[in-house]
């Protein structure tokens, strides 16, 4: 009897998704657990697979087909001799899938030697792209230079044996002889970052209030640290966990910081669940820390690093980016001197982090140079006041200018 193969819910808030690719070929045979299709959503890329042996009896939804929740993505026809099918019914897609299969174990072996990022990488894996053949923009291939240097898609689906259906990596380009456009279709986490920033403007009443750290303190402190931090933990003493480390603190004092609205209600947390903003190809992400004030540094650190690797994997799961209640961006990694942080709603706050850079400053009377960096705190006024939020940044810079005292009060 044939089963339907539906979009499933795979995760709070996501209601649609887009069909990346499909992994098995309309009529071929597929194993029981073995991926069938790409779904990409606003949060993370997820792949269904055959929840038994079966063949694929149809595609309803091709590749770049925007889906809901509960759409019926294609068909497959459970049965014992699912596995001899492929030979009997299509020798084709059995050649063609072995010859694919060795064109990729090729490709990937000569992709080895070229630099590129990691989401390069996997996408070169999926469509089969040498990444030597590509001209990257900087010092390493992107995935945005794969997508430019290629302008068409492989052939759809067919029954038969022809290769899987893929979406176009880049659009065709309109050019003259000296002007040109690109019109590149948003992925979909790029499209939810962009309603959800819209949405955060359009509901918060956000004000942002600004202070400076001298951070020369922790810099010393990271300075006799950092050799035998990296030692016992392998992982290096970075400025986020002193950061962290005093935002919570800082939120134990003033609650309505670490709270959300609800209706006419505040709801106020006395768990600390902090996001930490992470730069990927596709925007920004912000995977949390959960309970992080029962995190030692070298714990914040090594959790900060993993998510950035799995960001830049594509590896972050569902659970990595839900809830939060109070955020961190650091737009200092990029050069930012100073920003307006956006919310991330439901959160009431956001404290973002900038460049460190020598400035001349009063010290005892006497103009010294220190390692100087401006702190924004970003907040809903609705339910925050701006003297609390002032207070509670200048909170954030006591207890940074002494370190000491993020392990003493903790």
């Amino acid at each position: 009897m044939p089963v339907n193969i539906v979009v499933p819910e795979v995760g709070e808030s996501i209601t649609d998704a887009r069909v990346v690719r499909w992994l098995k070929q309309q009529g071929e045979a597929v194993a029981a657990g073995e991926a069938l299709v790409e779904l990409e959503t606003d949060k993370m890329n997820v792949e269904m697979s055959a929840p038994q042996a079966s063949v694929l009896e149809q595609i309803a939804h091709g590749p770049s087909a925007n889906v809901k929740i509960g759409d019926v993505l294609g068909v497959i026809e459970p049965g014992a001799g699912a596995a001899a099918t492929p030979a009997k019914a299509a020798p084709a897609a059995v050649a063609a899938t072995a010859a694919r299969a060795a064109t990729e174990t090729k490709t990937e072996t000569k992709n080895d030697k070229v630099a590129a990022t990691p989401s390069a990488r996997k996408l070169a894996r999926e469509h089969s792209v040498e990444l030597g053949s590509v001209t990257p923009a900087g010092p390493r291939v992107t995935a945005d230079d794969i997508r430019r240097s290629t302008s068409t898609a492989p052939a759809s689906t067919t029954r038969g044996g022809s290769a899987p259906a893929r979406a176009p990596l880049a659009p065709v380009a309109s050019t003259s002889a000296t002007r040109s456009e690109t019109r590149v279709r948003m992925s979909k986490r790029r499209a939810t970052i962009a309603k959800r920033l819209v949405q955060a403007q359009q509901t918060a009443a956000m004000l942002t209030t600004f202070n400076e750290v001298d951070m020369s303190a922790v810099m010393a402190l990271r300075a006799r640290h950092k050799d035998s931090f990296k030692a016992r933990h392998g992982v290096s003493l970075g400025i986020a966990s002193f950061f962290v480390r005093a935002s919570i603190l800082a939120l134990r004092e003033f609650s309505r910081i670490n709270a959300e609205i609800q209706g006419d209600e505040m709801v106020l947390k006395s768990y600390y669940d902090i996001g930490v903003a992470v730069g990927t190809e596709e925007g920004l992400v912000v995977p949390v820390l959960r309970d992080a004030d029962r995190m030692s540094f070298a714990r914040i650190e090594q959790g900060i690093r993993d998510f950035a690797a799995r960001a830049n994997d594509g590896r972050l799961t569902i659970e990595d980016l839900r809830g939060g209640t109070f955020s961190i961006t650091n737009g200092g990694v990029y050069g930012s001197l100073m920003s307006t942080p956006i919310l991330s709603p439901p959160q009431v706050a956001i404290l973002g982090l900038h460049a460190i850079n020598e400035r001349p400053v009063g010290v005892n009377g006497q103009i010294v140079l220190r390692p100087m960096m401006y702190l924004a705190l970003t907040y809903d006024h609705r339910i925050v006041d701006g003297a609390e939020a002032v207070r509670f940044l200048v909170r954030v810079k006591t207890l940074i200018e002494d370190p000491a005292s993020l392990a003493i009060e903790m």
